[in-house]
C-alpha cells in the first residue's frame, strides 16, 4: 500500500496568501520545498483529512497531483517569527501537518486563456461532485499549469459531510448543487462516458487504502466518534455509497450545466 513520506520542516519561508488557512511555503529536511497546510488553521485537522483523502483519491484515478507528505513541526519551530498571527499558527500546529510538493514556476489555470480538454473537464467535474469539493470555481480554480499539464491542488474544502457529522448519511445522495459554480462545468460534455469509466476504476479496496492513511490523531481531535476506526468506517461508507449512487450527482451536474 502506498504510504506518505514523512519530513521535518526546517524553515518557514513565507505565507502564500492572506486568509483563514494561511498556508505557507516551507523547506524540509529532504531538501525540497512544500506548500504547508497547518492543523492549527481554519478548519483544523478536518481540512487536512479532506486534503489527504481528496488528493490521494485523485492520484489513484490518474489526475496530476503534487506529492503529499506528512510534515512535522518541531516545538521550537517559529519562535523567531515576528508576525504574531503566524507565530500563533505555528504554535498551534506543532506535530503532524500536511505538505504538498511545491511546483516551482507553475501558473494558475486561467479558463479565459486556456481551454481545458472536454474529457478531462468531465472527469474532474465528476470527481469533485463525488468528493463534494466546493472549491474549484472561477474565483478560485485550485488548478495549476505545470510543464503544460493540468495539476490539481487544494482539496481541503471537500468531504463537507465532516462538518455535520451526524447527518453524513443524508449527504450520500446529494445532487451537490454547488457544482453549478465549477470552473470546468461548461466544458464537461462527457459526464456519462466518465461515469461508466469510473465504475471500472473505483473499488472499495481503493477507497479503503486511502482512508487508512488518515492519522489517528487527526481523527480523534474532533471527538466525532469514540475511535479512529469508527470514523474511518464512516469515510469509507460515505465515499463508497456515494459512488454507487453516482447517477444522482451526474444528473445533478448535467441539469445545472
Amino acid at each position: 500500500m502506498h504510504a506518505l513520506r514523512r519530513v521535518q520542516v526546517v524553515r518557514y519561508v513565507m505565507p502564500l496568501r492572506e486568509g483563514g488557512s494561511l498556508p505557507a511555503l516551507a523547506e524540509a529536511d529532504d531538501g525540497f520545498s512544500y506548500v504547508l497546510k497547518f492543523k492549527g488553521a481554519g478548519q483544523r485537522e478536518k481540512a487536512l483529512i479532506a486534503e489527504l483523502v481528496g488528493g490521494e483519491l485523485a492520484r489513484k484515478l490518474g489526475f496530476k497531483v503534487p506529492e503529499l507528505v506528512f510534515a512535522d513541526l518541531d516545538e521550537a519551530f517559529g519562535r523567531s517569527e515576528g508576525d504574531e498571527e503566524i507565530q500563533d499558527l505555528l504554535k498551534g500546529s506543532q506535530g503532524l501537518n500536511l505538505g504538498l510538493h511545491f511546483l516551482s514556476k507553475a501558473l494558475t489555470f486561467d479558463p479565459g486563456a486556456t481551454q481545458a480538454d472536454e474529457y478531462l473537464a468531465s472527469r474532474l467535474v465528476w470527481f469533485d461532485a463525488w468528493i463534494t469539493n466546493v472549491d474549484r470555481t472561477f474565483r478560485n480554480t485550485n488548478l495549476l499549469i505545470w510543464n503544460r499539464e493540468l495539476w490539481l491542488i487544494d482539496h481541503g474544502a471537500s468531504m463537507i459531510f465532516q462538518h455535520s457529522w451526524e447527518n453524513w448519511e443524508n449527504q450520500v445522495k446529494s445532487t451537490f448543487p454547488i457544482i453549478k459554480d465549477h470552473v470546468l462545468l461548461p466544458r464537461a460534455t462527457q459526464l456519462e462516458r466518465v461515469d461508466e469509466e469510473m465504475k471500472s476504476l473505483i473499488t472499495e479496496e481503493m477507497i479503503g487504502e486511502v482512508v487508512e492513511m488518515i492519522p489517528d490523531e487527526w481523527i480523534l481531535t474532533s471527538r466525532d466518534t469514540d475511535s479512529a476506526e469508527e470514523a474511518r468506517n464512516v469515510y469509507r461508507e460515505f465515499l463508497w455509497r456515494r459512488f454507487l449512487n453516482s447517477e444522482v450527482f451526474v444528473n445533478g451536474a448535467k441539469n445545472v450545466r
